[in-house]
């Protein structure tokens, strides 16, 4: 009986990290910390009223980051992360106005997903989620030149 319980507990010993492991969920940080960043920036770009140039600019930055999201959605749910966990938007951003807010948004959302993914099947969603991001900071960028330059 002896034996039983010791081989026992040496099966428990050896199992239990592995099973307490399972339910951690992948290690690639910055998902759901990028798609708060792209939800936030993405408010700040369709709640600021401009011009028609302006508003091009910011129609591709939008349609951009609604792609990105989508992606990572599906890259988080491959990850095992819980995409109800809304992480709040970075504090402290230096520059004023709305334009300016989302292109450093988008930055951090950048930065976050161009982290190594440990999960091979998640790997192509991340890079087209920061192929979108890339897009979508181009256009936001385009849309602030064109605002401070006058060419609306």
């Amino acid at each position: 009986m002896k034996l039983k319980l010791s081989a026992l507990a040496i099966v428990l010993a050896a199992v239990l990290p592995i099973a307490a492991h399972a339910d951690v969920p992948g290690q690639h940080p910055g998902y759901l910390h990028a798609l708060s960043d792209l939800r936030d920036a993405r408010g700040n770009i369709e709640s600021r009223p401009g011009d028609a140039a302006v508003s091009g600019q910011e129609d591709v930055a939008i349609d951009e980051i609604d792609r990105a999201i989508g992606e990572l959605k599906k890259a988080s749910w491959l990850d095992g992360k819980d995409l109800r966990d809304h992480p709040h938007e970075d504090a402290n951003l230096d520059r004023p106005g709305r334009l300016h807010h989302a292109v450093e948004l988008l930055k951090r959302a950048e930065d976050d997903l161009a982290r190594p993914e440990d999960n091979p099947e998640a790997r192509d969603l991340q890079g087209r989620a920061l192929n979108h991001v890339h897009n979508a900071l181009e256009a936001a960028k385009h849309a602030v030149h064109d605002v401070e330059h006058g060419h609306y």
